[in-house]
């Protein structure tokens, strides 16, 4: 994997600068093209008629007036399998409780420091089964089209799942993900982390599976630092609550560039954070000391910086939870939970933080498990159409790529079937299908969405929406197996934690 700039050294305020500079580099050069493209064709007459892909303002009043629900059981959505998720938590975005089950989440960021989004745009859908307009042709590479046009739909449906594995040795069902259903990436927990040796052996196995497969996998990592903590012999990281305390950018890009290195170190180049999510409601069972604080400048300004720094070691950031589970009074590892705020009430307050990684680069957004019924009160976020499609990527203009939270918590599991849910989620606009646990839900999800393609139920078209932006995705971060990790010396790495917090 391709370490970003900050991997030999860690965030201050040089890489801040760097960043910026990279960023305004970007966006001088696109606005030339821009320009020319415009005196060329139309001797730029009329500016005003420019497609700028504008965002909806938001404000930051507090629109708190919220009533979170306990649960709900959705009729007639087909076979539940309430038995595939872990009382205990333990899928998905769960938290350390002792076992130390990961959080699966999926977030924002820009590669190396770069400040544009690549990901091809998906305005709202206009046919059954469509997340948007395809991307356009400019915006796609030669090396993507050339990938996508080679590969055969079970390699294109397996590309779009991140899944779970078993034990903290690389075993024979995790090989058959790998190399027959070719799932583009693989997320860690708790249990399959010993030490920085035994992560490294197995990371290097899982690339070595992967050769065969024409695109790098995503090796994944829920690390936001806290309860949730997964990556082994590192200094503990403050939690998102000590970061937004000490009020610093700098403080928190710093812990950002942190959680990247180490990351990084290890092999992983995704991490599902920050936490985007703006802590209002002190019952909330499942957010709490994640949260950077109670308002939305607060959790804005703390998470960019957290969001930069893991980007300037090269790892791919994932923001989450939307549209906001700061604000809900049930865990979504166990049941469906419900908020019943308006739209113009998300806009106002826990939209503010997502809309500014947007417009910061972010590259990949976790959809919440919620049900949010005065925007759908049919589906929850990770499952409606309105939610992904309509506002996600619509109002708020998100061009990248969209993950679920783990298809295998209680909210889904109890409530959908997992075929059903992989079908619904597509649909809506989902990229990725994040599924932490069981090898039978995996196999269970690609028969489901196969046997939905081949019907028509979902298009061809709609398939290679998706595939297209993942695979820009790992081309944009320059990912590739074909490196050998080798294990880190944190003694370093861990010095400069120890400093850092000792300061703040």
């Amino acid at each position: 994997m391709k370490k970003g700039p900050g991997k030999a050294e860690y965030w201050n305020e040089e890489h801040q600068v760097k960043w910026r500079c990279a960023s305004m580099r970007a966006g001088k050069s696109k606005l030339a093209i821009l320009l020319l493209a415009c005196v060329l064709a139309a001797g730029c007459a009329d500016k005003g008629n420019r497609n700028q892909n504008e965002h909806t303002g938001l404000t930051g009043t507090n629109g708190q007036n919220s009533e979170s629900g306990n649960q709900v059981n959705v009729p007639g959505n087909g076979d539940s399998e309430a038995g595939q998720t872990d009382p205990s938590g333990a899928g998905g975005d769960s938290v350390n409780n002792g076992e130390g089950n990961a959080d699966s989440n999926t977030g924002s960021g820009s590669g190396g420091g770069s400040s544009g989004n690549p990901g091809p745009g998906s305005e709202v859908g206009n046919e059954p089964g469509e997340s948007g307009e395809p991307p356009a042709e400019d915006a796609v590479s030669e090396k993507v089209r050339q990938q996508l046009a080679a590969m055969t739909l079970d390699e294109k449906l397996g590309e779009m799942i991140i899944a779970g594995i078993a034990g903290n040795t690389a075993g024979e069902q995790t090989k058959r993900m790998i190399a027959q259903q070719h799932v583009g990436g693989i997320i860690f927990y708790k249990e399959n982390v010993t030490d920085p040796k035994g992560v490294v052996k197995y990371v290097n196995q899982l690339n070595g599976w992967n050769k065969d497969n024409d695109a790098p996998l995503f090796i994944s990592v829920d690390e936001e630092g806290g309860r949730v903590s997964r990556l082994p012999g590192l200094e503990r990281l403050p939690t998102g609550r000590e970061v937004g305390k000490a009020n610093s950018t700098s403080y928190a890009a710093e812990i950002g560039g942190f959680l990247g290195d180490a990351s990084s170190s290890m092999g992983f180049n995704m991490d599902f954070a920050p936490v985007l999510d703006i802590n209002s409601n002190p019952k909330n069972p499942v957010i709490g000391d994640r949260s950077f604080g109670a308002t939305s400048k607060l959790v804005t300004d703390m998470g960019m910086n957290v969001m930069k720094g893991i980007a300037s070691a090269g790892v791919i950031p994932v923001v989450k939870h939307f549209p906001g589970h700061g604000d809900t009074s049930v865990d979504s590892h166990l049941e469906l939970p419900v908020v019943k705020k308006s739209l113009t009430q998300l806009k106002a307050f826990e939209w503010v933080p997502f809309k500014e990684a947007i417009q910061e680069g972010a590259d990949v957004v976790m959809i919440a498990h919620i049900l949010f019924p005065k925007l759908d009160p049919s589906y929850p976020a990770s499952l409606s159409k309105v939610v992904i499609t309509d506002e996600l990527r619509g109002t708020l203009g998100f061009k990248g790529v969209v993950i679920t939270d783990d298809l295998t918590m209680g909210a889904i599991a109890k409530n959908y079937g997992m075929g059903e849910a992989a079908v619904r989620t597509i649909k809506a606009g989902s990229d990725i299908l994040l599924v932490a646990h069981g090898y039978d839900n995996v196999d269970k999800i690609l028969a489901a969405l196969k046997s939905s393609v081949k019907k028509g139920d979902i298009t061809q078209k709609r398939i290679d929406e998706s595939v297209t932006r993942i695979l820009q995705l790992k081309e944009k971060y320059q990912l590739t197996d074909d490196t050998t990790i080798q294990t880190p010396n944190l003694t370093n790495l861990n010095a400069a934690i120890r400093k850092a917090t000792a300061a703040h």
